[in-house]
């Protein structure tokens, strides 16, 4: 079972909750005439400085609150809404409007601030989260990749099988409950291409251009060692037969990897003293950075040439 009231975000202030603090009508409607409180929805709103300070995610989350004191009660928040929930990484995602399914048949609808989706939800699809009624998280991957391009579909699915939200067995259960339903063939290649080691969004999109263009598929987090066992470290793509490592040098990478007491530098040269050994071992080295997945053409002879140095691979 879901609250019927789940908990109110700070920053939103609910027009019934305003008059009752004893706001007049008028003074709510100046207010909103002078800028100081922004609509989400008709009586939901926050303060202009609290959301310019909010992230994509946290206005989402913020017009989820909104949106759900008025929603029907079979609603259940589904797609990038439910992702943003999980906590699901997405790239590039326009949360302007709440996605909610309804289980009716018919045809779904889409307002400015509102889409719903007519299909049926079994019980096993639906799970309470935050106070809300939203579908569980392999339903709410599957619904993703029928309706996202696929690589915007593999960040998604590889996050939430690497967060451990969901399985690739919970993921094909949950297609399999969508029978004849448009895009399942698309969501059937997503299921079969992710893979919960990628760590990141910049991965992600990486085996997608990896796989594009035909080339190996690597392994994700590929451990080095050395001759005698002693492990040298992991890189984020692994040719083995091909002695190739790839790295995604995404601005957060080295913040992961301090420990504690440690500078950025510090890690950068930790980094190239374990690259200097791995080169020493014979391995070849790609790094990628955002840019190249947005003009991946330069990216790719890179990793071709180093597949060719590494080993007997031949690029066409």
């Amino acid at each position: 079972m879901f609250m019927a009231e789940p908990p109110c975000p700070p920053e939103l202030i609910l027009r019934s909750a305003a008059l009752r603090q004893g706001f007049s009508a008028d003074e709510v409607q100046e207010k909103r005439r002078r800028g100081e409180w922004v609509a989400l929805r008709p009586g939901a709103y926050v303060p202009a400085d609290a959301l310019k300070a909010m992230d994509p995610l946290d206005r989402h989350l913020a017009l989820i609150a909104a949106t759900m004191r008025r929603a029907p009660e079979d609603a259940t928040l589904s797609h990038l809404s439910a992702a943003c929930l999980w906590r699901i990484d997405l790239w590039e995602p326009t949360l302007r409007a709440v996605q909610l399914t309804r289980p009716s048949s018919g045809g779904g609808h889409r307002r400015r601030s509102l889409q719903t989706f007519r299909t049926a939800l079994p019980a096993e699809d639906v799970v309470t989260l935050d106070g809300y009624r939203v579908t569980a998280a392999a339903r709410t991957v599957v619904d993703l990749a029928k309706q996202l391009p696929f690589e915007a579909a593999v960040v998604a699915a590889d996050s939430a099988l690497h967060a451990g939200i969901t399985t690739v067995e919970e993921l094909t259960a949950a297609a399999d409950r969508q029978t004849h339903c448009p895009g399942l063939g698309g969501a059937r290649r997503v299921i079969a291409f992710a893979d919960g080691r990628s760590e990141s969004v910049g991965e992600s999109r990486t085996r997608v251009m990896i796989h594009r263009a035909a080339l190996p598929r690597p392994e994700p987090q590929y451990e080095v060692r050395s001759t005698g066992g002693v492990l040298l470290g992991r890189a984020d793509f692994g040719w083995e037969e091909l002695r190739t490592l790839g790295e995604f040098d995404g601005r957060e990478k080295y913040g992961r990897r301090l420990r504690p007491g440690q500078l950025p530098g510090d890690a950068v040269f930790q980094e190239k003293l374990r690259e200097d050994a791995m080169r020493d071992l014979g391995w070849q080295f790609v790094r990628l950075t955002w840019a190249d997945l947005d003009h991946p053409a330069d990216a790719l002879t890179r990793i071709k040439r180093a597949l060719e140095r590494g080993g007997r691979f031949r690029g066409g």
